[in-house]
């Protein structure tokens, strides 16, 4: 048995808090909002993200941080990825040397293009960063239904203990030493799924959304690559799994997101409709200033950043997408 605290009660910190706890593990749950742990303690129940799932009367909810965090075996990170910063700063001066913090927060920081587990890393140089993702929406997570994701790690010593302590009937672990490319591709993700709500809010079809998840891995991976991720973690679970699931499930914010900015909403009004943060919208600029940075194309990614900020619209984006430069599908096969 680990002890484990998690950090942020969202609905993601809440399902894999309940997860480690039908594990066997012991659970503290902390929210930065006293109101809202004590909600939560009251109705054993996150009524407004997670309705009908019930948080088992073992996991302990606080909202005093050194509840969270002192002698825990594994800090999670589970609040939003434009908070990962400012959070690693305030629980620095618990963390000891080796102290293992998995994040499973997708984005990347606006300002220095920074992955979350860079971030940990920089703001607590002793702590051992790993990461989480994959195609895994918490609202599912939390009812036990299968669910596969991939951890990465710094250590394979690391990613197996950690995959021990989440692994279960209903909770099946890959690990993988690429976490940059495990990073990348759920942060990148996001931004083809806000794509593909957009062209669902236009009223487009299945056609449409096929293309935009066959192109937007195809832009995942060549900025993925050109930070240094591996062709193959772009192709699992991480890349094409975490991209078909995030265009296509009723759960995903960014999809949801994007259909209110197809059907006329602006990105603010859209995000305060989705009521929940639309990690998406912040991984769009840093994709953009990445892809300038490095030279690389990302047609898809490049029409949303016009779209959510610069005021262009959605079925104007479309017919650049559909007009640009006649092209070969890879250029790397031989005729």
């Amino acid at each position: 048995m680990a002890a484990i605290g998690i950090l942020g009660a969202g609905s993601w910190g809440t399902a894999l808090a309940i997860l480690l706890c039908n594990n066997g593990h012991e659970v503290t749950l902390w929210s930065h909002r006293r109101e809202e742990a004590e909600a939560l303690k009251a109705a054993r129940m996150h009524t407004s993200k997670l309705p009908g799932v019930i948080i088992p009367g073992a996991i302990s909810i606080t909202s005093e941080l050194e509840n969270a965090l002192e002698q825990k075996d594994v800090l999670v990170m589970a609040v939003p990825s434009s908070q990962i910063r400012s959070t690693s700063r305030k629980i620095r001066p618990w963390i000891h040397s080796g102290q293992i913090i998995l994040d499973v927060a997708k984005g990347i920081e606006e300002t220095t293009f920074a992955t979350m587990t860079e971030i940990i890393s920089e703001e607590i140089p002793g702590a051992d960063a790993a990461v989480l993702s994959g195609p895994s929406h918490a609202e599912e997570v939390g009812r036990a239904i299968p669910t596969i994701c991939v951890i990465g790690a710094k250590t394979e010593k690391t990613a197996k203990y950690l995959q021990n302590i989440f692994m279960s009937p209903v909770f099946r672990v890959y690990i993988s030493p690429d976490m940059m490319g495990i990073e990348l591709g759920g942060a990148l993700k996001n931004v083809i799924a806000l794509a593909a709500g957009i062209a669902d809010g236009l009223g487009y079809g299945d056609n449409t959304k096929a293309a935009l998840i066959t192109r937007g891995i195809a832009e995942i991976a060549r900025l993925g690559a050109k930070l240094g991720g591996r062709q193959e973690t772009f192709a699992g679970l991480t890349g094409i799994g975490d991209l078909i699931v995030t265009c296509a499930s009723i759960h995903s914010r960014n999809r949801k997101a994007g259909v209110l900015i197809g059907q006329g909403r602006s990105m603010d009004e859209a995000m305060k409709e989705v009521n929940m943060v639309v990690e998406g919208v912040y991984s769009t600029k840093a994709a953009v200033g990445l892809a300038a940075k490095y030279d690389v194309e990302i047609p898809i990614i490049q029409q949303v950043d016009e779209i959510l900020f610069k005021g262009k619209s959605p079925k104007d984006a479309v017919n650049n997408l559909m007009l640009r430069d006649k092209k070969i599908e890879n250029p790397l096969l031989p005729w």
